[in-house]
């Protein structure tokens, strides 16, 4: 990755934070979407619910990344 003119590592280092903190505004707000779907469920279930989520979302089945999966750590899963 090059930096734009002007751009320093401090300003890359906010912008990465800022991602990071917008993914975990997302995730809190799943997690408060699947307590109104299930008012039933315990901390546990909606913890597995979020995580289940995460792993399956749509347009992510197979990772966020562009191009080909990969199953270096083994856990890339291919329709094929």
């Amino acid at each position: 990755m090059t930096e734009d003119a002007g751009e320093t590592s401090a300003d890359l280092g906010a912008r990465f934070r800022f991602a990071l903190e917008m993914v975990d505004t997302g995730v809190a707000i799943m997690r408060q979407n699947l307590r109104r779907e299930h008012p039933d469920a315990d901390a546990k279930e909606i913890e597995r619910l979020v995580d289940a989520w995460l792993v399956t979302r749509p347009g992510a089945e197979l990772g966020d990344g562009v191009g080909h999966p990969v199953d270096r750590f083994g856990t890339a899963r291919c329709s094929d």
